[in-house]
């Protein structure tokens, strides 16, 4: 078939189906579309400082950059030199009624307190997004997020550049051969935080005067206004607690995302943790939070997770017994194990790029050469933004869609939620979508308050 017949077949499908749907909301999927042929998508950037600017700058490997907006005068300055044909704003919700007609998707990439807003926007709207991680940082906002971009019907995904690799693939299709046999616990650790936290943060989060670059208003999003705090902007924001979800947010949704989809895990029923410095305003310096899961295949399992330190050593599991001894084990600052039965498999690193059976090199061999490759590989690996462009055109779904990295959010909240409460056990309802007896603790679910006309929920969108 012709990529014309093909375009054609295709618009009289998307039209007859909306019109047999009655109010059913069916995204412009190819908004570039012309009679002769197919041409690139147009996106936009919502934040374009930082990871902002590659997540832009990967979108463009496949899609025109029409517009973007970011707080600060000078980070837009920076972006417009690159992108002089796209129009700049420093509010998203000006882009969109400016521009709105001329955007198929958007990448999210701001501080975390502001995903949420600038995602609801867009998907409002009908735009296809690429939200960095975590998705959010409140476990209601994440179901919001979910039911809207469902009732919306657009294309989703999450940045979390592992989930595009091969090696997560792998992984699960090695877990599903047996490799480990029965699973048992699984330990995550990072060096995070590498921001302020702790007492330190605490006291460094002094009130100043707002940067004359930069728009406060607008960098507080759907926050209700106070005061500017020192530092905040551009980095300090992930170590405080309204703004950021610390270094569980920051590495859970990479180095937890292996085992969490190769070993099938849903949400935990129960949680505890010990930490150390947590404030009211900032995560801990470290901590270590263990969610329970009852799972249909291989019963109870413990995940651990450990970031940042314990005193002054960096807070991490034991050194596997099966490892060998010329491995340094001080050298491996973040990664994953999976504990079963028979065996276990460790990657030492935040992407699956480095799995190995923990002293079983024979085996780990013979499931790299027999294992079958039953998953169906990215569209773009490595760059989560380019994925969602190409799964626009060709009308296929993102690994990391809503589906999936919804769950994986909330995977890091539920944590979160531990570390906000250390020695006490929060039990878990996944009926209800609360804390069993939480009583103020389900307060932690959202926010304290949102900005007048900012209140989004996905039954008003």
């Amino acid at each position: 078939m012709s990529i014309q017949n093909h375009q054609s077949n295709r618009r009289s499908f998307l039209r007859n189906a909306a019109l047999g749907t009655g109010s059913m909301f069916m995204p412009n999927l190819l908004l570039g579309q012309e009679a002769g042929g197919v041409k690139k998508l147009n996106f936009a950037g919502i934040g374009c400082g930082g990871k902002g600017a590659s997540d832009i700058a990967i979108a463009a490997e496949g899609a025109n950059i029409v517009a973007f907006c970011d707080v600060d005068a000078k980070t837009l300055e920076g972006a417009k030199a690159k992108y002089p044909g796209a129009k700049t704003f420093s509010n998203f919700r000006e882009m969109f009624d400016a521009m709105g007609d001329q955007i198929d998707g958007v990448t999210i990439s701001t501080p975390d307190h502001a995903h949420y807003p600038a995602a609801m926007e867009a998907i409002k709207r009908g735009k296809h997004v690429c939200v960095q991680k975590p998705l959010v940082n409140r476990i209601w906002e994440a179901n919001q997020l979910h039911l809207a971009a469902q009732k919306k019907g657009v294309k989703t995904n999450m940045g979390n550049q592992g989930h595009t690799g091969e090696q997560i693939r792998q992984l699960k299709e090695w877990m599903d051969a047996g490799v480990v046999g029965n699973v048992k616990e699984i330990h995550v650790w990072t060096n995070r935080p590498i921001w302020p936290q702790g007492n330190a943060a605490k006291d460094s989060y002094k009130q100043g005067p707002v940067p004359e670059n930069l728009n406060w208003q607008h960098w507080l999003a759907a926050q209700p206004d106070q005061p500017f705090i020192e530092g905040v902007h551009p980095f300090k924001w992930r170590g405080h607690r309204q703004f950021g979800a610390g270094a569980m947010g920051d590495m859970g949704c990479h180095i937890m995302d292996g085992p969490f989809f190769a070993c099938g895990l849903g949400e935990p029923y129960k949680l505890e943790c010990e930490n150390e410095e947590l404030t009211d305003l900032s995560w801990p310096k470290g901590s270590h939070v263990i969610a329970y899961f009852k799972h249909a295949k291989y019963g109870e399992v413990k995940l651990h997770w450990y970031e940042g330190k314990k005193g002054d050593q960096a807070w991490k599991p034991e050194r596997p017994a099966k490892l060998e001894a010329n491995r340094d084990w001080n050298k491996m600052i973040g990664g994953f194990i999976i504990v079963g039965d028979e065996d276990s498999i460790l990657n030492a690193g935040d992407y699956c790029e480095h799995l190995e059976v923990i002293g079983n090199r024979d085996k780990m061999i013979k499931f790299f050469k027999d294992t079958p490759k039953t998953l169906e590989r990215s569209l773009a690996p490595g760059k989560p933004q380019l994925e969602l462009v190409k799964a626009i055109e060709e009308n296929k779904i993102c690994g990391s869609n809503f589906d999936y990295s919804v769950p994986l959010t909330k995977m890091c909240l539920f944590g979160n939620l531990a570390i906000a409460n250390p020695g006490k056990v929060i039990e878990w309802d996944s009926a209800t979508q609360q804390i069993k007896d939480g009583g103020e603790d389900n307060k932690l679910l959202t926010r304290d308050a949102y900005r007048a006309g900012w209140e989004y929920s996905a039954d008003k969108i």
